[in-house]
């Protein structure tokens, strides 16, 4: 991580100064070009007095023109004494005066003309002029080596070039040294992470931590928090799955235990008399080997114990089967609320007549996107807490269809009436709580079935909600779907 970030921080600060190395370069060449232009000028100033020094055309044919150099041409050679010098042709391109390497091509016209001369192993910048002089039409030329172009090209390494090469070399180190200083608290903050162990939830000093860190130290301890809020759930969630369990468990254990007793009791001693037993009917046989005879309300005991235990088993592999995380890899289906609804009321039209109940169903054609089998399981809660909370002779309806809301269009929604006791508005939050039942409620539930309805909605991003019935009695529980 920190050596990413070096690499990162060193590239946004090499970059703009490779930028504002070139910008450097490129203000030196104007300010180079601009003092060449000016010397420029400066030869095309001199050219007219090189030619006013040439006083006379020779005397005899091959000597040459007689010259006297102005002063401004004598403080100009003596001024660059070693890198200036001048020449004086005739039309034909024929040295007369001056230094043979400084010559180019002839003029055609009056208008001064420029080029340059590589001699003596310095690049020299010549201004050449054809015109009038004391000695006819001749073609002049001054050459100056101290241009300006020359000398910024000759000190660009040293000038540009290697001082930005040594900063840059300079900038990396510092970066380097400057990252591992600033992100050692990180690096501590990591390394305490990391001897953690996996028990260990407690929040994080954001107050020990740089500034710059603080968020990430923030959002690190309320992770930790969520986690730990979510593994105090399980836990208590064991704990009172345990203890649901344990209570069945101890009845069918209990009558268990108790026919035991009374079998040992009934048993005969066993003597051995062979004669004896073989002339013994059947039924003393059994009688003797210790059976008993259970009576109804012991063997409805049992059952209904069994039953408690299979359903509260049945509620908790639900309760669990319906968190989210498990059902990612399932992909959601299109589902028909009214064939589940017309199944239902298939499954459980024996209990209810069984208890005097009508159950009645109100249905239209309405499809959502879930997961089937999870609202199965969501409406059977509903259906069977309905039943099991109705005295004889009540009504429970099963409904779906689309519901207009307070705001927006229609949406699809499920619900089950009954005219039953009903739940108090103030418990109407609490009964949504995993193992929490009314106080007074009669019947033997679990106190999960709406906490798994609940789950199941909140899976399928529905809202579950809890209402009196339009008689002002019972309860109405309604699932209504997102669109």
């Amino acid at each position: 991580m920190t050596s990413d970030l070096r690499t990162r921080l060193l590239l946004m600060l090499v970059l703009p100064l490779c930028v504002l190395a070139l910008v450097g370069v490129w203000l030196d060449y104007r300010s180079a070009d601009e003092a060449a232009g000016q010397h420029d000028q400066r030869l095309v100033r001199l050219l007219p007095a090189l030619a006013d020094s040439v006083l006379a055309p020779p005397i005899h044919d091959n000597d040459p023109p007689l010259l006297l150099l102005a002063p401004p041409i004598e403080d100009f050679l003596r001024q660059n004494a070693g890198f200036a010098a001048y020449s004086v042709r005739d039309t034909s391109g024929r040295l007369l005066l001056g230094e043979g390497w400084v010559h180019g091509a002839v003029p055609t016209t009056q208008a001064p003309e420029f080029h340059s001369v590589e001699f003596g192993g310095v690049t020299y910048r010549v201004a050449a002029q054809r015109g009038r002089t004391g000695a006819g039409e001749l073609v002049v030329a001054l050459a100056d080596g101290s241009d300006p172009r020359q000398k910024w090209a000759q000190q660009l390494l040293l000038r540009v070039l290697l001082p930005n090469l040594v900063l840059l070399v300079a900038a990396g180190f510092a970066i380097h040294w400057a990252v591992r200083q600033a992100f050692k608290p990180l690096v501590g903050l990591a390394e305490a992470v990391e001897r953690r162990s996996p028990r260990d939830l407690s929040p994080i000093d954001e107050a020990a931590s740089p500034d710059e860190v603080r968020p990430l130290v923030h959002s690190l301890n309320r992770l930790f928090a969520l986690v730990n809020a979510q593994a105090e759930g399980q836990r208590r969630f064991v704990a009172d799955a345990a203890h649901q369990l344990r209570t069945p468990l101890a009845g069918l254990q209990a009558q268990v235990e108790a026919w035991a007793m009374m079998a040992k009791a009934a048993a005969p001693p066993r003597t051995s008399f062979p004669d004896f037993d073989r002339k013994m009917p059947l039924a003393h046989e059994d009688r003797a080997q210790g059976a008993i005879i259970l009576g109804v309300d012991q063997i409805e005991k049992l059952r209904n114990a069994t039953r408690r235990t299979s359903q509260l088993a049945h509620q908790l592999l639900a309760l669990s089967r319906a968190d989210a995380r498990s059902l990612d890899a399932q992909p959601p289906q299109r589902v028909d609320l009214k064939d589940l609804c017309e199944s239902l009321l298939e499954n459980f039209l024996d209990a209810a007549t069984g208890k005097g109940l009508d159950l009645g169903l109100d249905v239209q054609l309405v499809h959502v996107t879930g997961h089937g089998w999870l609202l199965r399981e969501l409406l059977s809660n509903l259906v069977d807490n309905a039943i099991k909370y109705t005295p004889p002779g009540g009504v429970v309806t099963i409904r779906c269809g689309m519901r207009q809301g307070r705001l927006g269009p229609p949406r699809p929604y499920m619900e089950v009436e009954d005219d039953g006791p009903g739940v108090p508005e103030s418990e109407r939050t609490r009964v949504l709580q995993r193992f929490y039942r009314v106080p007074g409620a009669g019947g033997e539930g679990t106190g999960l079935g709406l906490a798994i309805a609940d789950e199941i909605a909140r899976v399928h991003r529905a809202a579950l909600t809890l209402g009196t019935g339009p008689q002002g009695r019972g309860l109405v529980v309604a699932v209504v779907f997102p669109l």
